[in-house]
């Protein structure tokens, strides 16, 4: 068997253990049995991130699917989301839970072929039976446990959030005072010309450990991470700026790494189902395309909360023309001489 003959084996077995039974309905057989209109299911579909087949009559939906409708639509029945927010709630889930299943995927299917090619003389690897077997097998000991630790994690963030959240489920909770940050790696652009596959994908790797491991430690929080930049919030300007000073270091003591260029802005944010949005987070995006590779640029409001703190040193810079805003006046951030960095 070719090596993409296996891979279609694999995938239909892997589906086949995930989507909770056989493919039995069609959409109009799925709207009847939720009691939903068919508009509203396809709405929900595809904000779950998932194409809708072209053809009306595909059986494609399984009971795991109708499960899926009630639970969602449950929250609205039961006054948990208002009405209007159950399409974004769906599209946020579909969005995080697919980059979730491609690194998942990509692990299962790699331990797959592994086992299949370690096979030995006495067991043909490319014999159909083993093939789905050995798919069956290893889909049902590892997506248990990548399962389990999922929940575990959105557990323990789901407390840890609703521990910062202490004022009550009230609309004005959506808004937050915070410091807001990008992190982003100079020259990045040239080097994806260079670099192979495995470089490119070692290179994001240790980005994204050193950056998440220095705004953790520092008390902040990894909002996204989008390729060659990381944005992350805080809830102080000084533990903010402590994070960009030691991402500064960390990057510069590593030989391998770019430099960064960093953007820090304090002030009310909208917090919308992870994400940040407001004029803070775009003055921090803007300050960030604005810095010299290996500098911090912070802005006014930051530089109001940070004066006088003597760990710091705050420079006055040029002020900066920059889209959608008609004048920045940022300063540079620097750690004071006597202040020595934090070692990881």
């Amino acid at each position: 068997m070719t090596e993409n003959q296996i891979s279609s084996v694999v995938q239909t077995e892997i589906e086949n253990t995930l989507l909770g039974g056989e493919r039995k309905y069609t959409r109009a057989d799925i709207a009847e049995k939720s009691g939903l209109p068919l508009e509203r299911v396809v709405q929900l579909w595809i904000a779950m991130g998932f194409p809708v087949h072209t053809d009306p009559s595909a059986v494609v939906y399984t009971d795991a699917d109708l499960d899926a409708l009630h639970l969602i639509t449950s929250l609205t029945e039961q006054k948990v989301i208002k009405p209007e927010m159950e399409v974004a709630i769906a599209r946020t889930l579909g969005q995080s839970m697919s980059r979730l299943a491609e690194w998942q995927v990509a692990v299962v299917n790699s331990h797959i072929l592994d086992r299949i090619t370690s096979h030995s003389d006495s067991e043909d690897p490319a014999d159909l039976e083993v093939i789905r077997r050995d798919a069956r097998s290893i889909a049902a000991q590892t997506v248990p446990t990548l399962e389990a630790l999922q929940s575990y994690t959105w557990r323990r963030h789901l407390a840890a959030t609703a521990g910062r959240s202490i004022t009550g489920p009230t609309e004005e909770t959506t808004s937050r005072t915070l410091a807001v940050g990008f992190a982003d790696m100079v020259g990045y652009t040239s080097l994806t010309r260079r670099l192979g596959i495995e470089e490119l994908t070692t290179l994001l790797e240790e980005f994204e450990s050193i950056a998440t491991d220095i705004i953790a430690r520092g008390r902040g929080s990894v909002i996204k991470n989008v390729g060659d930049e990381v944005m992350f919030s805080a809830q102080t300007a000084e533990d903010a700026a402590h994070i960009a000073l030691d991402l500064q270091h960390a990057f510069e003591a590593h030989e391998d790494m770019p430099e960064l260029r960093i953007g820090l802005a304090w002030g009310s944010v909208l917090a919308r189902y992870g994400d940040l949005y407001g004029s803070v987070v775009n003055i921090a995006a803007r300050l960030t395309s604005s810095a010299h590779p290996g500098t911090i640029l912070v802005d006014t409001a930051m530089t109001g909360m940070l004066d006088g703190d003597s760990e710091f040193r705050l420079k006055a810079i040029r002020s900066l023309r920059v889209r959608g805003f008609h004048k920045l006046k940022p300063h540079a951030l620097r750690r004071s001489a006597d202040v020595q960095p934090k070692e990881r």
